[in-house]
């Protein structure tokens, strides 16, 4: 498939012939990344909401265009708002809303901190380039998780606004200082944020997003609205990898395979507490050195967190887990989970 990276398509205040029947059919209609403008009650803000960075993660895209679809003859935004609809070759790519990226492509939401002006990155600039002109009070970046997983958000910020835009979709933050290329992590001299809605096929993400939106549109000062929606906050998350080229399975029984076996229900561990030696998997003979855990520093950190029982994966230390996945490919080329030490878990006021 041909893809036009140096593109970048303008909407201003679409009407319902252009927004089409339903958000497939929507879709089926752009042949580039779209930004669509919407005006607001007040033309001297604008909030921006980025969504589908990864083609396979829906509930973003299904919850603007019902936002959209909503705001016919009905009541306008308190601000501007920018929709930025990114990755559409991937989205339609059949079977839909199946790619994260392309087959031979990059993951885009890697590309944003890149040199160079061709591909993935060029297309990354152009996003950029499309928030940073509007000079944003917020950016909201909407996300699946890659399994099953109640909604949470992430931020490189410390401060009372990554609360209260959290507070606006879910009840838990993860605080992170992880740098991999993302739309999250540039400056764009306002708070920016990832809101992961939760899995992308249950219709709750959707709802997620959709609640989301609609009170991050309406609600005028978001600065301490999170003061009537109490946020989780969990500190230094870490992701555990598998090394390259190492093999990965699922399985509810060790089948002695080479490599690393997750246990088959991992995804139900999602935002659970994993206690200390509570068993995750297997690992063939080579052990622990199947396995990477590198803290914000790039040290080492997978004997700090785990161990063996014969040739189990246990933990050493009670910790919670997210993101954790069966999509196989996902999981080799991203992470088996991410984590955070439980101590590192409290409650905001």
């Amino acid at each position: 498939m041909d893809v036009a990276y140096s593109e970048i398509v303008y909407l201003k205040d679409p009407d319902m012939q252009t927004l089409k029947a339903d958000y497939e059919q929507f879709l089926l209609s752009l042949c580039a990344p779209t930004v669509i403008d919407i005006s607001g009650q007040q033309q001297h803000r604008t909030r921006v909401i980025v969504t589908l960075i990864h083609g396979n993660e829906p509930s973003g895209l299904i919850a603007c265009h019902r936002f959209l679809t909503s705001l016919n003859g009905g009541s306008r935004p308190i601000t501007n708002v920018r929709f930025i609809i990114c990755s559409i070759e991937a989205a339609t790519l059949r079977p839909r809303f199946s790619h994260r990226y392309l087959p031979g492509g990059e993951d885009l939401n890697r590309c944003f901190n890149q040199n160079g002006k061709a591909g993935y990155v060029q297309r990354a600039k152009l996003i950029a380039e499309a928030i940073s002109e509007v000079t944003p009070e917020v950016v909201v970046d909407l996300h699946n998780t890659s399994g099953f997983s109640p909604a949470f958000s992430v931020s490189i910020m410390k401060n009372e606004m990554a609360l209260s835009i959290t507070s606006l979709f879910c009840h838990a933050l993860i605080l992170s200082q992880i740098r991999l290329g993302a739309l999250m992590e540039q400056d764009f001299g306002c708070p920016t944020i990832t809101i992961e809605c939760g899995g992308s096929q249950d219709a709750q993400s959707h709802e997620v997003a959709y609640l989301g939106i609609s009170k991050l549109a309406h609600w005028d000062n978001i600065q301490n609205c999170h003061q009537q929606n109490p946020v989780g906050i969990y500190l230094n998350p870490l992701r555990l990898q598998i090394k390259n080229h190492i093999p990965l399975h699922y399985a509810d029984i060790d089948l002695g395979e080479a490599g690393v076996t997750l246990i088959d229900h991992i995804e139900q561990h999602n935002f659970g507490i994993v206690y200390a030696e509570q068993m995750l998997g297997w690992v063939d003979h080579h052990g622990l050195d199947n396995l990477t855990l590198l803290d914000a520093n790039g040290i080492e950190q997978i004997n700090a967190y785990f161990h063996l029982r014969g040739n189990q994966l246990l933990p050493k230390r009670p910790i919670r887990i997210f993101m954790a996945t069966r999509q196989a490919d996902i999981a080799r080329n991203d992470c088996l989970f991410y984590l955070v030490n439980e101590d590192n878990h409290f409650r905001a006021c």
